[in-house]
C-alpha cells in the first residue's frame, strides 16, 4: 500500500493504519488500559505520537481533561477521519484536543509540555535516524520526568531495516538498540517487553532524565 493521501481515502482510515474488524477496538482498548495502569490521570497531558485516526486517541481524549491531549501525525487525512468517524464533533468541541501535522516531529510547536507519551505502532515503521530524531525532539519538548511508552518489533540479532521510514514498512530492533536510542537522546530506559499486543509488538518505557 502506497503512503499517499489518496490511499488514505481509497483504503479507508482504519485499513490504512492496519486496523481490522478484530483488532481495531482491541488495540485501542489495550493501549488505553495500559497507560491507566501506569498512572495516567485525567489531569495529565498526553502526547500521542503517530496518533493516526485516533484508534487509541479517541479513548484518551474522552478520558483526559480538555486541552490535555496532543496528537501528532504526518497525515492530516487520518486526523480528519479520526475526529469525524472515531471521536465525534461534540467530543472534539468539548475536549479541545490539539493536533500537529508534521513528519519531522516538531513537538516544540505545542504550548504544553506533556508528562506522558505513547508511540503505538510508530517505531515499527521508522528508520533508526528518524527514531532517534523523534526521541531527541520529544526529550526537549516534554515535561521533566516525561514518560514515553513505545512499541517495537524486537529481534535477537541486529537486522537490516529499510533505509527510509515508511508507514507500511517493517522495522525491527534489538532491545539493546532501543535502549541505546534512548540513552543517546537523554532518556532512561525501562524494558517492559510483552504486553499482550496481538501483533507481537513489545513495549519499552523511556523516562526523561
Amino acid at each position: 500500500m502506497e503512503d499517499t493521501p489518496q490511499t488514505v481515502h481509497q483504503a479507508g482510515h482504519r485499513r490504512f493504519v492496519g486496523g481490522t474488524a478484530d483488532t481495531w477496538d482491541l488495540i485501542g482498548d489495550l493501549q488505553f488500559r495500559f497507560l491507566l495502569e501506569r498512572g495516567l490521570a485525567p489531569s495529565d497531558t498526553l502526547i500521542d505520537v503517530g496518533c493516526g485516526a485516533l484508534r487509541g486517541g479517541a479513548k484518551f481524549i474522552h478520558y483526559l481533561e480538555p486541552d490535555h491531549y496532543l496528537g501528532v501525525d504526518k497525515h492530516i487525512e487520518l486526523i480528519v477521519y479520526g475526529v469525524a468517524a472515531e471521536l465525534g464533533l461534540d467530543a472534539y468541541r468539548e475536549k479541545r484536543p490539539r493536533f500537529l501535522v508534521s513528519d519531522t516531529f516538531e513537538f516544540q510547536k505545542f504550548d504544553a509540555k506533556p508528562g506522558f507519551g505513547i508511540a503505538q505502532s510508530l517505531f515499527t515503521h521508522l528508520s533508526a535516524p528518524d527514531l532517534q530524531t523523534c526521541l531527541l525532539k520529544l526529550r526537549g519538548a516534554g515535561a521533566p520526568g516525561c514518560r514515553l511508552f513505545a512499541t517495537f518489533f524486537e529481534v535477537i540479532e541486529t537486522q537490516a531495516n529499510p533505509s527510509l521510514s515508511n508507514s507500511h514498512g517493517y522495522f525491527a530492533y534489538t532491545r539493546s538498540a532501543m535502549e541505546n536510542f534512548g540513552s543517546q537522546a537523554g532518556w532512561e530506559s525501562n524494558y517492559i517487553g510483552e504486553w499482550n499486543h496481538p501483533r507481537s509488538q513489545n513495549m519499552i518505557e523511556y523516562i526523561a532524565r
